[in-house]
């Protein structure tokens, strides 16, 4: 059975994190801004309970990413386990490499395969150099 290419799952990144605001900061901001408000034109509560609501889900948001950025790395690790032994095509900048999956290694997270082919082992490929899996 042949496979076909494989992506690489933990190298794509959304957009740039938010940064890691606690509750204590937007408190104090929230009261900076009920201190410089304009006593003439109040803010509405109901702007206040929509930036609060706002917050919250910024922080549910933020570790929801955290999170899936874990299972990401897991579940590539999982498949990276799978392939050893198995024989795969790999894109060596333009030329293929015909081998067998003899190791895994983990660098920052992600997963690099080591090829044994002729007798001679080609370390560090990644799962988006992979082109088909035998």
């Amino acid at each position: 059975m042949t496979i076909s290419t494989t992506s690489a799952i933990g190298g794509a990144r959304g957009p740039s994190q938010p940064s890691n605001v606690s509750i204590e900061d937007f408190l104090k901001i929230l009261s900076a801004q009920l201190n410089a408000q304009d006593p003439l034109k109040p803010v509405e509560n109901q702007d206040f309970v929509a930036q609060i609501a706002q917050f919250a889900s910024l922080q549910q948001t933020s570790q929801l990413n955290e999170k899936l950025e874990s299972m990401l790395t897991v579940q590539s690790s999982t498949q990276s386990l799978g392939m050893l032994g198995k024989t795969v095509d790999v894109d060596m900048n333009g030329s293929v490499l015909t081998g067998t999956v003899s190791a895994l290694s983990l660098a920052s997270g992600q997963p690099l395969l080591t090829v044994t082919s002729g007798g001679r082992q080609q370390p560090e490929i990644k799962l988006s150099q992979i082109i088909n899996i035998r």
